[in-house]
């Protein structure tokens, strides 16, 4: 290999695909993972990988085409990520750096990065100046909004995996209802597994300082975007009236938004979306900020990258697993003890099976 690599093209790929568990949040129901499989192609034959969840089946023929449009604006291009990442913001400014354009950067960005390890020949954690090594990780797949004895069947299960720490949704209409369903997990499981809770964005400041001060005395590790993600000054009210740390941040859409968050006190802990901070390269941005603040930092979603991605953390603090990418990858992330085992070989872990992708390709 040559020192000059060039971009032939990035190719999206949109797949509907099957999850092992439904997950009910306090926003709507999940039992199909949209997805838009990113490949970047070089001309020295060398390829990339990375993936994108576009929430909604809506919006995935949009995203694997805004992929596409900056596919053709970087064919010929050097493979060299932070000049991409500069050429595509200068592009795109004028029209917003966030929604679909942020989520179709970043998944150019992550690809980039993986054909770039791949052609190295170093594992993602290598090429940035780390060494792949164990995680700690919670499994996040399911645990959603669901009657106190059904929720226990499912922490049992989820914990059977491999894992001692597990997150469950709340924000039922009945505030009484998601302390029996946390109570009944935690007694369930013992003292000795972490458990943290989300409620998707689903209160009102007022109702969180309310229903927050309630599970208060249930042993949370965390209490997950209890309001309006983007609302840094009620967050920080919510923050200052309970005792149990608040988590936020898997909606930052830059590492600009991350900022804003710390400047404001917002949250106890911060969990940043790889592919709504800007891929790879927003990621190191963002750890940069957490580590300069002394905050702990988590990730959301996109398990194999983010397992690279944490050995380079300085303030790494949990993994959240999810399987919803299993059933088109040719091999899963690792999960032993409790930890997620990054891989060892050159890249970020990613491959496709192409019998799965052509089964569940969305035309």
């Amino acid at each position: 290999m040559t020192d000059l690599v060039r971009i032939k093209r990035f190719v999206a790929r949109p797949v509907l695909v099957p999850m092992n568990l439904a997950l009910q949040t306090a926003t709507g129901a999940i039992s199909r993972a949209p997805l838009v499989l990113v490949d970047c192609e070089t001309d020295q034959g060398g390829r990339g990988h990375a993936y994108l969840f576009s929430l909604t089946p809506a919006a995935l023929k949009p995203l694997a085409a805004m992929v596409n449009e900056m596919s053709d604006m970087l064919a010929g291009d050097q493979l060299v990520p932070f000049e991409i990442e500069r050429k595509l913001t200068q592009r795109f400014t004028l029209l917003g750096l966030a929604g679909l354009q942020r989520l179709a950067q970043s998944g150019i960005d992550m690809a980039a990065w993986d054909a770039l390890a791949r052609l190295r020949k170093l594992p993602l954690a290598g090429l940035l100046g780390g060494v792949p090594k164990p995680v700690p990780a919670y499994n996040s797949k399911g645990l959603g909004i669901m009657p106190a004895g059904a929720a226990v069947e499912e922490a049992h299960r989820l914990l059977a995996e491999g894992f001692d720490a597990v997150k469950i949704r709340v924000g039922r209409p009945d505030a009484d209802e998601d302390l029996k369903a946390v109570r009944a997990v935690r007694k369930a499981v013992g003292d000795g597994v972490t458990l943290m809770c989300d409620y998707n964005q689903a209160l009102t400041v007022t109702e969180a300082i309310q229903r927050c001060r309630m599970l208060d005395d249930e042993g949370l590790l965390w209490i997950e975007e209890p309001i309006r993600h983007d609302d840094y000054a009620g967050c920080a009210r919510i923050a200052a009236e309970i005792r149990t740390p608040v988590q936020i941040g898997e909606n930052f859409d830059s590492a600009f938004s991350m900022q804003g968050a710390l400047a404001a006190h917002a949250s106890d802990f911060v969990m940043p979306d790889v592919q709504r901070i800007g891929g790879v390269t927003g990621w190191l941005r963002a750890a940069s900020l957490a580590h300069a603040a002394g905050i702990q930092m988590s990730t959301h979603l996109f398990s194999e990258v983010s397992a690279h991605l944490f050995c380079v953390t300085p303030t790494a603090h949990w993994l959240e697993y999810v399987d919803w990418a299993d059933a088109v990858l040719a091999r899963r992330l690792t999960i032993k003890d409790g930890y997620a085992l990054p891989n060892q070989e050159p890249g970020n872990g990613i491959e496709w099976d192409e019998a799965a992708v052509a089964k569940y390709l969305v035309d």
